[in-house]
C-alpha cells in the first residue's frame, strides 16, 4: 500500500509538472506569434493570440494546432488611398495546420468580426463627406452628410459587402445611397453626386483566403464578419 501511495505522489507530481511545462511552452508560443504578426502585419499594437486545447506540446509536435483566435486593433482599412483603423478584431482559427519547420500555418476553417467606428469611417470617405448612424435600430444603412453645390446635403446609404464576382477588389464595403434629392437629379447630377457620396472602403491586412461575408451598422460603427477555408496565416 505504501509503494501504491508513493507511485501515486511521483505521477501526481510530474502530472503538475507537465502541466507547467506545457503552459510555459503554450505562453512563449502565443507571445511569439503576437510579436510575429505585428511585425509581418504592421500592426500599431501587439495583438492577443491565445492556443486553446491542452496539452499544447502533443498538438505542436503533431503539429496540428486545434483553436487559435486572434485579437487585435490597428488593422488597416483603405479607401481612396485614405488609411483608417479597424478595432475590435477577432477571429477563430480552427485545425491550424503547421509546416515548413513551424513557418507556415494554414487554418481549414476560420471566422470572425470587426468593427469600424463612424470617425475612421469618414476619413476614408471622400472630402467634406461625414458618416454617422441614422439611429431607429437601423443595421444596414448610416447618413451621409456634406455639402455638394453649395448645398447641404442629407441622405441615408446602405451598407453592404460587395461580391467578389462584381469584379471589386476583395473584401470591400460599399456604401450606396438610397434616394438622391430631386433638386439635383432633376438636373442630370445624379452621376457627379454620386462620385462624392458613394465610396468603397477595403480592408487590407487581412490574411489569404479570408473574406468578408456580411456588414452590420449599430450606434458604434459598422460590423462586418468574415470567414473562409483553407486560410494562410503565414508562409
Amino acid at each position: 500500500m505504501r509503494a501504491a501511495r508513493i507511485t501515486l505522489i511521483v505521477v501526481l507530481v510530474l502530472g503538475v509538472v507537465f502541466v507547467g511545462l506545457d503552459r510555459v511552452a503554450v505562453y512563449v508560443a502565443q507571445n511569439k506569434a503576437a510579436q510575429q504578426a505585428q511585425s509581418s502585419e504592421g500592426l500599431t499594437e501587439k495583438p492577443k493570440v491565445g492556443i486553446k486545447g491542452f496539452p499544447f506540446l502533443t498538438q505542436a509536435l503533431s503539429r496540428k494546432l486545434d483553436h487559435v483566435t486572434v485579437s487585435a486593433d490597428g488593422v488597416a482599412a483603405t479607401s481612396g488611398g485614405r488609411s483608417v483603423q479597424v478595432e475590435d478584431f477577432h477571429a477563430d482559427l480552427y485545425d491550424v495546420k503547421l509546416s515548413n519547420g513551424y513557418s507556415r500555418a494554414t487554418a481549414d476553417r476560420a471566422t470572425g468580426t470587426a468593427r469600424i467606428d463612424y470617425a475612421e469611417l469618414t476619413k476614408a470617405a471622400p472630402a467634406g463627406i461625414a458618416v454617422s448612424y441614422p439611429g431607429g435600430g437601423a443595421t444596414d444603412t448610416v447618413r451621409i452628410t456634406g455639402s455638394y453645390l453649395g448645398t447641404h446635403l442629407s441622405v441615408l446609404s446602405k451598407v453592404s459587402v460587395v461580391s467578389a464576382s462584381s469584379g471589386a477588389a476583395p473584401n470591400t464595403i460599399r456604401l450606396h445611397a438610397e434616394g438622391l434629392p430631386k433638386a439635383f437629379t432633376a438636373l442630370g447630377l445624379e452621376e457627379k453626386l454620386r462620385d462624392q457620396i458613394d465610396f468603397t472602403p477595403e480592408l487590407t491586412h487581412l490574411p489569404t483566403g479570408l473574406g468578408l461575408s456580411t456588414v452590420r451598422t449599430g450606434p458604434d460603427g459598422i460590423t462586418v464578419t468574415f470567414g473562409g477555408k483553407s486560410v494562410v496565416l503565414a508562409g
